[in-house]
C-alpha cells in the first residue's frame, strides 16, 4: 500500500463517515495537526470530522491529484458539502513515518460562483 493511496483512503473514509477508521487504520501516536480552527490533536480532528459528516452526510470529495515527495503526500481535491455545493478547493499534506500519517496541514479556497481566472481551480 503506497503513501499516496493511505492519504487518498483516509480523505475518502473520513468524508464518508468512518473518521474512526481512518485514524485507527492510518493515523501513527504521535500525530499532529495543522489548523488553526482546532486543537492539533488526533482526537480533536477525529471527532471535527464525525461531526462534519453528522450536520453533512451528502459530502462529496473528488480527488484531482496526488504528489509525493519522501515522507510528504499532497492531495488536491474539491470538496462539497452536497452535490450543490459549489465547494472549497483544497489542499491537504501529509507528513508520514513508515506507513503511517504524523502530521497533517490543509489549505482551502471556496470556489466562486464566477471565476475570472479561465483556467479554473482543477
Amino acid at each position: 500500500m503506497t503513501r499516496k493511496y493511505i492519504a487518498k483512503d483516509f480523505l475518502k473514509l473520513a468524508a464518508k463517515g468512518h473518521s474512526h477508521e481512518a485514524f485507527r487504520l492510518y493515523v501513527g501516536s504521535n500525530f499532529k495537526h495543522h489548523n488553526v480552527y482546532f486543537k492539533g490533536d488526533a482526537n480533536t480532528l477525529m471527532l471535527a470530522m464525525e461531526e462534519a459528516f453528522r450536520l453533512n452526510p451528502n459530502k462529496v470529495i473528488e480527488i484531482h491529484h496526488a504528489i509525493g515527495d519522501k515522507d510528504f503526500v499532497a492531495i488536491h481535491s474539491h470538496v462539497k458539502q452536497n452535490k450543490t455545493d459549489l465547494g472549497v478547493a483544497v489542499v491537504h499534506i501529509f507528513r508520514f513515518e513508515e506507513s503511517k500519517i504524523v502530521e497533517l496541514w490543509d489549505l482551502g479556497q471556496t470556489v466562486p460562483a464566477k471565476m475570472i481566472n479561465e483556467n479554473g481551480m482543477f
